[in-house]
């Protein structure tokens, strides 16, 4: 009787693993598509640099200089190039000056738009000393035009003045406050 209570145990212990090995196997497919599947939607970057200095020409003339403690640049249908560690924008006008300065923590430039958008700390500061502060901004290469729907905050020689929104040039010399929210003037005069 001890017998065969044991061999009950033994047979139901045997038939479990049985039962395992047959799942293991099952499961085991060599299926390219679907190896396909997954690994494509692993987006690795084609290219990555450390310390990158990128400058953009217009007829022999510097317009762009940007630098980047890290870039990694993605292909396929949408190729754009991320920068995740923050990037440094330098923008010269006709006469090869500084027209103005744009430091972020992050940015993505996507090379069918022609656009860029620098997000997280974003500071602009323009050749008047005029600053900018907001959380994201897009820069439009081909329309030469900066912008943004989120939070401004400007900063010139005599106030300060919050809104919603921001479009400018860009080298931000000429800007627009689409929503003012709040002006706070410096001078002490007034």
């Amino acid at each position: 009787m001890v017998f065969c209570e044991m061999y009950k145990i033994g047979f139901k212990k045997y038939f479990f693993a049985l039962c395992i090995l047959i799942l293991l196997f099952s499961a085991c497919e060599n299926n390219i598509a679907t190896v396909n599947i997954i690994t494509s939607q692993i987006n690795l970057p084609l290219q990555t640099g450390k310390n990158i200095e990128i400058l953009y020409t217009d007829s022999a003339k510097l317009k762009v200089k940007l630098l980047s403690p890290e870039m990694n640049r993605f292909q396929g249908k949408n190729p754009y190039t991320e920068c995740p560690k923050g990037v440094k924008v330098t923008f010269y006008n006709d006469s090869g000056k500084v027209a103005s300065q744009l430091t972020a923590n992050y940015a993505i430039r996507y090379e069918n738009l022609g656009k860029m958008e620098a997000k997280n700390d974003v500071v602009l500061i323009n050749q008047k000393g005029e600053k900018l502060n907001t959380e994201h901004l897009i820069w439009d290469q081909q329309k030469q035009l900066i912008y943004t729907n989120d939070f401004v905050k400007i900063t010139t020689a005599n106030e300060v003045i919050f809104g919603d929104g921001l479009e400018s040039n860009q080298n931000f010399s000429q800007y627009k406050i689409k929503n003012i929210k709040g002006t706070i003037n410096l001078n002490d005069n007034e």
